[in-house]
């Protein structure tokens, strides 16, 4: 406030008197006290104080005689505290309650009646006071009186009282001070909610109950601003809800506070365009982004929405400075209206709120961190409920893997997390296609000659399900051409295998694909009894190029040798890591 509004405001105060009930250390304690005493007094009014105290007092009275006249009676109805005392206000600095209030729109005070005749000082406590002795809160004013309070609002009073009246539903139009046809409508709205007689402009009273309806929401998120200096970020940040944890780059993280649930990370490293590419990929791995919600990305910014039946998150970070600064509100996903709103009023403070500083956080602070592959910043990495092995077999990215792997799956991921569908399954072979058209460095070539028996084979696939990032391969012998039980289409192998292996293509000596190696839970034999462990399965060169023709993709023959170098080459470039999310 400037030194003319300062000035103005001393005037005023001092040309009443108040009766000063309580003071209180912090805003939010007082805005409860106030609240509390609102409740059964009339003019109640929250000043600042200086320093970092805040005084609860009852005015503004026209004269001296009138304020002791009041003090002495709301002490005999034991409504106030004994030590209540008389003051001019010289120490009272901007009002904070009513939400919304001016010196100009406040009412003046009356001196209360006794309750009884012969009353005396004896304070009863207030809990013990019949309702019916309690004084009304506000008077209420005609809709003349109401029109003239209101013209005495502050463009920040009617902005306040727009956000008020949004936050309860009924205004939906920008927040700009301006009482326009759709405000007026939105008081109209809010008096038939509250059952007042509808006239388009609110009493001071139903001001300060739509605002106070508003505050009370605030005050249970504690939004404050918070300034951290070490990671270089300044936002608001619901602190009744989070307390700071620990910095563990590149996030400052506030965790939940007195099991709210939710959670903060302020985002602070140094980087480029590059850094701020690869931090949007690493956030989506995380657990607390969830996979479903809109993204969005530039060479400068990025946002991530996402939610599932646990938590909704949001992150937004940019590149300033050679920095790339941050942040992300984790939420409990909301099951009711009130907690929508509250969550939307949080989300939209910090988006308002963010700015940046020149520090970035240093790397120093995540020394002594957790150290584990599941693991960023001792946040879980997301891991796919399966994961295993495929092979492309067309230039545009169309892989073939094994039915079993993205059977039940919410989303398909093929190797870097290209987003995938399932175009055909059959027999346990499946056929995906990527959503956006992939240029593979290798494409499957077969081979219908089979190799001699017990002769050399190998299967190239991702044995340890993705927690290697490049394939292996596997050696072992082809057993016979047939299943079992005689299966022709299938092909028995002398090889020790791993679920994650299922999918991958069977090679021969030359690098040709002569079969695709069969999750062993889709051949009955492996169902029916316990085989030994050096024996596994695949399906023929016959059988796969029978089913990719029918949905649509040419075979290519195999034409040339190959040396094991090249053979460990083909396997890596041919080789798809498969990932089902749910």
């Amino acid at each position: 406030m400037g030194l003319a509004a300062t000035l103005l405001l001393s005037t005023a105060l001092h040309a009443e008197q108040w009766i000063q009930i309580e003071a209180q250390p912090s805003l939010t304690e007082a805005t409860e006290a106030a609240r509390g005493y609102a409740g059964r007094l009339p003019n109640v009014v929250g000043f600042e104080l200086p320093g970092r105290w805040n005084a609860i007092a009852l005015g503004p009275y026209a004269t001296e005689a009138e304020a002791e006249a009041a003090r002495l009676t709301l002490r005999a109805q034991g409504l106030i505290p004994g030590d209540s005392y008389l003051t001019d206000g010289g120490q009272y600095r901007q009002p904070f309650w009513p939400v919304g209030a001016t010196l100009s729109t406040l009412p003046p005070a009356t001196t209360p009646e006794v309750s009884a005749p012969g009353a005396t000082e004896t304070a009863m406590p207030a809990e013990e006071m019949p309702t019916e002795a309690l004084p009304m809160a506000l008077p209420d004013e005609t809709p003349a009186q109401a029109r003239a309070s209101e013209r005495a609002l502050s463009r920040e009073d009617r902005e306040a009282l727009q956000t008020a009246l949004k936050f309860a539903g009924v205004y939906n139009s920008g927040i700009d001070g301006a009482f326009g046809p759709g405000t007026r409508r939105a008081m109209s709205d809010w008096q038939a909610m509250k059952g007042y007689d509808i006239t388009g402009v609110l009493t001071t009273q139903q001001r300060a109950e739509a605002l106070g309806a508003y505050q009370a929401v605030i005050d249970s998120l504690g939004m404050a601003p918070v300034a951290d200096e070490v990671a270089g970020v300044t936002i608001s940040l619901p602190l009744g809800l989070v307390e700071f944890d620990a910095y563990a780059p590149p996030f400052a993280k506030y965790k939940s506070k007195d099991g709210s649930g939710v959670q903060v990370m302020l985002i602070s490293q140094t980087g480029d365009e590059a850094t701020l590419g690869g931090l949007y990929e690493i956030m989506q791995t995380l657990e607390i982004v969830p996979m479903d919600g809109p993204r969005t990305r530039d060479n400068h910014s990025f946002s991530l929405t996402g939610t599932n039946a646990e938590i909704t998150s949001h992150t937004e970070a940019r590149l300033v400075n050679g920095a790339v600064k941050g942040w992300t509100l984790i939420w409990p996903t909301p099951k009711t209206t009130d907690d929508q709103t509250r969550h939307q009023m949080a989300l939209d403070a910090m988006k308002s709120s963010f700015a940046t500083l020149d520090g970035v956080l240093p790397d120093a602070y995540g020394e002594g961190a957790a150290q584990d592959i599941d693991l960023l910043a001792g946040l879980d990495i997301r891991r796919p409920e399966k994961a295993g092995s495929g092979f492309y077999v067309d230039d545009k990215g169309a892989v073939l893997t094994s039915a079993e792997l993205v059977a039940s799956c919410a989303k398909i991921t093929i190797d870097d997390g290209y987003e995938a569908t399932v175009t055909a399954t059959e027999d346990g072979m499946a056929l995906l296609t990527p959503v956006e058209t992939l240029a593979p460095l290798s494409v499957a070539k077969f081979d219908s000659q089979l190799p001699r028996l017990q002769s050399e084979v190998s299967v190239s696939g991702y044995a340890y399900a993705g927690r290697l990032d490049a394939p292996t391969l596997n050696y072992g012998l082809m057993a016979e051409h047939k299943g079992l039980s005689g299966e022709e289409d299938l092909l028995r192998l002398a090889m020790t295998t791993l679920p994650g292996e299922a999918g991958g293509p069977l090679l021969n000596s030359s690098g040709a694909v002569i079969g695709m190696l069969a999750a062993k839970d889709a051949i009955p034999e492996a169902q029916a009894r316990s085989l030994p462990e050096d024996v596994a399965f695949a399906y023929d060169m016959e059988k796969i190029a029978g089913f990719l023709s029918g949905h649509g993709v040419t075979v290519s023959a195999s034409d040339s040798a190959t040396s094991d170098t090249d053979l460990v080459r083909i396997g890596r470039d041919l080789t798809v890591l498969v990932s089902c999310w749910n």
